[in-house]
């Protein structure tokens, strides 16, 4: 065998030793993958918890409150003492009890809905549901739906675990109230009408019972 023949097969060799041993460094990729990021260390993102600024990379809170406002501290707050709340599906939630006791009271009938009022809220609508039937008036009512879902305020009390969430609504409905001969009195039965109501819910954080309580109405 001629000395570069023999040059070539040792150089060969060299350079497929060389490629086994990157290979077994380096590792291999099969088409893209993005490069890892390392984890933050779980002492910090706990730590950023406590210290009040986790609603800064919150999107479920700064999606619904200024970053930094008393809201947004409210909010992350009540996810420290209740990781599983989110705002987002408490505003779904809340959507669908003002159509539910916007319809009770109008029909004149809380059975359905008390457990979610508070005992003075209660009262107030029985008060009105009763001075309706004791002039012999009734309404019709008709829920086209709700325009607008709002979060207006948030507020959280450390000391009792109590929190408040003020809901601004923008609804829609046709309502008509007659009197005993059947008259429109109020309203129209063939024209909708826009409802604006700013509700607040009351609930004890952390505790099993997930139902948040109407405490007051604007």
């Amino acid at each position: 065998m001629s000395n570069p023949l023999l040059q070539l097969l040792v150089l060969a060799a060299i350079a497929v030793f060389l490629i086994l041993r990157l290979r077994g460094v380096l590792g291999t990729r099969d088409g893209f993958e993005s490069p890892r990021i390392p984890e933050e260390p779980v002492q910090r993102r706990r730590f950023d918890v406590i210290d009040g600024t986790a609603e800064a990379g919150d999107s479920d809170i700064t999606d619904h409150a200024e970053p930094g406002s008393p809201a947004a501290k409210a909010l992350a707050e009540m996810k420290r003492i209740e990781p599983d709340f989110a705002v987002g599906p408490f505003l779904s939630g809340a959507k669908s009890a003002y159509e539910m006791i916007l319809m009770a009271f109008e029909r004149g009938d809380l059975s359905e809905v008390r457990g979610f009022l508070a005992p003075p809220v209660a009262e107030a609508f029985e008060s009105v549901i009763e001075d309706r039937k004791a002039r012999n008036l009734t309404t019709e009512a008709q829920f086209l739906g709700t325009r607008e879902t709002a979060l207006a305020g948030a507020e959280f009390t450390p000391a009792t675990g109590m929190a408040e969430l003020s809901v601004r609504f923008v609804g829609e409905m046709i309502v008509a109230t007659r009197d005993a001969d059947g008259n429109v009195i109020e309203g129209d039965p063939k024209a909708a009408r826009k409802q604006r109501d700013t509700w607040t819910f009351a609930r004890r954080m952390g505790q099993d019972d997930p139902n948040w309580q109407l405490v007051a109405t604007a």
